[in-house]
């Protein structure tokens, strides 16, 4: 197969590691791609979002398959664009799509059909925004409708904190568009995880749980970021459970959307608030892997991606299934100093080489490039995932660790308690 992965990030780095060890593929491209993702496919210069660019592309070359990595192509209509075009692709539609585009749409659609998640409303006048904020009591979310690169929610410890981040989106427009509208939501207490599943429209495939860790810094401290790091399985999501989340909130999400003349296929991202007493609810639905939970799960994936993620694509996924190893896998994401604010690109990379040779250690790039003189550089907030496996998340922890010392990036940094809340 003649194969396209779109995006430039590490989740697209762990697709395109994943697709090229299948026997099934003959040639692959990403676009735009990465120093790191040049070792395993050929990279374009395509910009992600560059909706006629890629279709041009994959017509020309009679594309068997593209997979859409981020969510900004898939809200913008790419895969209906290839669809119409005659090329089969891996992802949701944008009417499906809105169910990341919009939390508003997301809120709704789980009132409607009974799915369970957080009180809410939503709003456009900042003055009934701030009145529900009151109701609710803080600690209050505050999130922005629209896409806004991970950095739309406000996890408000106060009422001020809440009201700041709702004049900033809606007075200040600090998000543009995509906080034109706000969602104020009741605060959920307990232990999130994400949680992924493969979908053909019809049905779900469960897949596998991963723990993010969201915030910049040890301790859960600092802003909002992309993802500092996962560990996957999550110990939180017993069988038991998964099932639970199966039926109360993956399947009737997928029925929910078939029935409103949108059919859901590609991968279903619930992020879970479990509670105190196991009760499991929805936080939010991506549209697309998690990053850098995909590069966790894709360690311990055993099975072949590719039919997989064809069988998604063609609606047959009602006998599929997957296998995945019994260890546990975990990823260390190096940033650059600064983010999720303001921080320096072009910055040279060093010990890439030994860092891979500690055992079981796999690094996926997300901002990188190779400099005219040959030097791995920075280009991007976050800019490496260190990925290990190990019989234990413990050991896998350690490895993982292991590596991140050996690489030399003084104008990097990273969370030193990835895992660290987890039992060992």
């Amino acid at each position: 197969m003649r194969i396209l992965v779109v995006g430039g990030g590490g989740r697209e780095h762990a697709l395109c590691w994943a697709i090229a060890a299948s026997p099934l593929c003959e040639k692959l491209w990403c676009a735009p791609g990465n120093a790191g993702i040049a070792e395993e496919a050929e990279c374009l210069p395509i910009a992600a979002e560059d909706i006629d660019g890629l279709v041009e592309f994959a017509v020309e070359q009679q594309l068997d398959l593209v997979v859409v990595g981020p969510e900004g192509p898939l809200v913008l209509g790419l895969v209906d664009r290839l669809e119409s075009a005659g090329i089969k692709a891996f992802g949701p539609s944008a009417a499906a799509a809105r169910l990341e585009g919009s939390k508003g749409f997301m809120k709704d659609l789980c009132a409607r059909h009974g799915i369970p998640t957080a009180r809410y409303g939503r709003f456009s006048d900042p003055q009934a925004a701030k009145r529900m904020a009151r109701e609710l009591g803080a600690p209050v979310v505050v999130k922005a409708d629209g896409l806004a690169a991970g950095k739309g929610v406000t996890v408000a410890g106060t009422l001020d904190e809440a009201e700041r981040a709702i004049e900033e989106a809606l007075v200040g427009g600090r998000f543009g568009a995509a906080g034109h509208e706000v969602v104020v939501e009741e605060f959920l207490a307990g232990e999130e995880v994400s949680f992924f599943a493969l979908c053909d429209g019809e049905r779900a495939l469960p897949l596998a749980s991963a723990q993010d860790h969201k915030r910049a810094f040890d301790n859960d401290e600092g802003p909002n970021t992309g993802g500092m790091g996962a560990y996957s399985p999550a110990p939180v999501l017993t069988p038991a459970l998964q099932a639970r989340v199966m039926a109360e909130i993956v399947e009737p999400t997928v029925a929910a959307m078939k029935a409103e003349g949108a059919p859901f296929k590609g991968v279903l991202f619930a992020g879970l608030m479990i509670a105190a007493d196991g009760t499991p609810r929805l936080l939010e639905h991506n549209v697309r892997f998690g990053d850098p939970e995909c590069q966790a799960l894709m360690l311990r994936l055993k099975s072949d991606l590719l039919p997989a993620l064809i069988a998604a694509a063609d609606g047959q996924l009602a006998s599929f299934d997957l296998r995945w190893y019994d260890e546990a896998a975990l990823v260390v994401v190096l940033a650059a100093k600064g983010y999720p604010g303001r921080y320096e690109k072009g910055t040279e990379i060093r010990g890439l080489e030994r860092a891979a040779q500690v055992e079981e250690v796999t690094i996926f790039h997300a901002g990188t490039s190779w400099s005219e003189s040959g030097a791995l550089t920075a280009t991007g907030g976050r800019v490496l995932g260190v990925g290990a496996l190990g019989a234990t998340l413990a050991q896998a922890r350690d490895r993982a660790y292991q590596a991140v010392e050996r690489i030399d990036w003084p104008e990097g940094f990273c969370r030193r308690d990835i895992g660290g809340r987890a039992p060992r």
